[in-house]
């Protein structure tokens, strides 16, 4: 099986919702990766994986990275020398995150249009993801060490209650975009 079910976000505070954003990369990782080693799957659950990966990595992964970019690491910037390294550290990241992300989502676009396609770019489609692995694996352990126990630590409870209203604000009018 290709997909699994889904989970939407409980209500929590901004690093609950940060940490669930990342849990569906990962999820949205894996799923790349069974796409790319997919053999007799149906022609329609090859189309529906490769969309949901497309979208996600399309829609729901830019709006991650502004929630971080825009309302998380300006309210911590200046705060403290080493956090400010890893704030400026987590921002060149997602824009090396680009390349492999722009490969990913072409060859998922081919195979949701026409999953026959999945064989002429299943070898893309892995070495995207395997690189996007690598990339996350130290992206978001990075957030997850440092910069998401730092938003709680220096952070009050109505700028992050703040956080909260921006990033559902942005998805509000993104349809089909999980949190």
């Amino acid at each position: 099986m290709l997909i699994g079910p889904g989970k939407h976000a409980a209500p929590g505070d901004a690093v609950d919702l940060l940490l669930e954003c990342h849990a569906r990369i990962r999820h949205f990782l894996a799923l790349a990766r069974r796409l790319g080693e997919a053999r007799g799957e149906s022609p329609t659950a090859l189309a529906d994986a490769a969309g949901q990966v497309h979208r996600y990595f399309t829609l729901a992964l830019p709006l991650h990275a502004q929630d971080e970019e825009e309302s998380i690491a300006p309210r911590l910037k200046g705060r403290d020398a080493a956090l400010d390294a890893e704030l400026d550290a987590m921002t060149r990241e997602h824009r090396e995150h680009q390349r492999p992300l722009g490969m990913l989502v072409a060859a998922c676009a081919e195979v949701a249009g026409d999953p026959g396609r999945l064989v002429e770019v299943a070898g893309v489609l892995l070495r995207a993801t395997a690189e996007l692995e690598v990339h996350f694996a130290e992206h978001l352990a990075r957030e997850e060490q440092v910069i998401l126990p730092a938003v709680r630590r220096l952070l009050d409870v109505t700028t992050r209650e703040g956080i909260v209203s921006e990033m559902r604000g942005r998805r509000s009018g993104a349809d089909g975009v999980n949190r």
